[in-house]
């Protein structure tokens, strides 16, 4: 093993078109004697209403990621050098039955939380953030959720169902495993079921900033009011790619017209520096809509900009 951390494989000496499929072409988890972050995919898309496919979204991430490079300029931080990260392998779950994809991919997680400090999970779709904050609650406590998204994902159910792609936030507060009124929203946008899907929200303690505010507040001010409502609590991220225009992000499960450019996330996001983020999520890419590899690039870039966040500062 060599001192320090094991970074990706030099683009240099062997092109990104070769090498090992893992996320940004990191060394696997049991490759490393200690890992300060873990990049996990979590195929499953049993919870998704609309378009299926996310299940896919981990290899398609994954291959997207062979662009990213060591260095970023816009935090002055190397998020494979200042940490050690590594890929630890897809969750295997269930397609099948929900209930028990629930319990692998919290077992999962709670597996790969025993041997890294924090966890970046690459969907599938949203019910996976169910599973994954349960792990995250146990070893962080309370945590505040910044959800970056085109819907709110609070509602109760679905054709009778408690547990899909729409329902995890609201499991999550009935479960007790957010901290109360430090959680928001990002992006909301799009016709709702009916007014009181709102109401229901912000009694659940959530607050929201609609895309449209982008328009009046800028990247600053979203950044301004995300800090504000967060405080100093332990933040988990969950990023639904679906939070960025179609133009941005054909490739989604559920898509909304009038959402966030990439610029715009990757802004919000490096605005969050500093802040104690636990661990994150990023779903919902689902390849067969994809075009040019889009949604995936954008994803990556996501995932890379809340590594950096982790390594900041560290």
């Amino acid at each position: 093993m060599t001192e320090g951390p094991i970074g990706p494989v030099d683009a240099r000496a062997v092109p990104r078109f070769a090498g090992p499929m893992t996320f940004a072409r990191l060394p696997m988890l049991e490759k490393v004697e200690r890992c300060d972050v873990a990049v996990a995919g979590v195929p499953f898309d049993a919870g998704t209403t609309y378009r299926p496919g996310a299940r896919w979204g981990p290899a398609h991430v994954r291959q997207a990621s062979r662009l990213l490079r060591p260095y970023h300029p816009g935090l002055d931080v190397e998020p494979f050098g200042a940490q050690q990260v590594a890929d630890g392998g897809d969750i295997a779950c269930n397609p099948f039955d929900i209930a028990e994809a629930i319990r692998q991919i919290e077992a999962g997680a709670e597996e790969l939380l025993s041997s890294a400090g924090h966890l970046l999970a690459i969907g599938g779709d949203h019910t996976i953030a169910l599973p994954l904050l349960r792990t995250v609650s146990r070893r962080f406590g309370k945590v505040a959720l910044v959800h970056f998204d085109a819907h709110l994902d609070t509602w109760d159910t679905y054709f009778g169902a408690p547990y899909t792609h729409g329902t995890p936030f609201r499991r999550a507060f009935e479960e007790g495993l957010l901290a109360e009124e430090v959680s928001m929203h990002v992006g909301i946008r799009g016709p709702l079921y009916a007014r009181s899907d709102l109401a229901e929200d912000a009694a659940m303690g959530f607050r929201v900033v609609p895309a449209m505010d982008l328009e009046a507040d800028g990247i600053a001010g979203v950044v301004e009011r995300v800090r504000a409502r967060v405080g100093d609590a332990p933040v988990y991220v969950s990023i639904d790619i679906d939070v960025l225009d179609p133009a941005h992000a054909p490739g989604t499960g559920t898509p909304e017209a009038g959402g966030l450019t990439s610029r715009e996330l990757l802004g919000i996001l490096r605005g969050m520096a500093g802040l104690p983020i636990v661990s994150a999520d990023v779903v919902e890419v689902s390849p067969a809509y994809d075009h040019a590899e889009m949604t995936s690039i954008a994803a990556c870039h996501a995932a890379y900009e809340l590594l950096a966040l982790m390594a900041w500062g560290s």
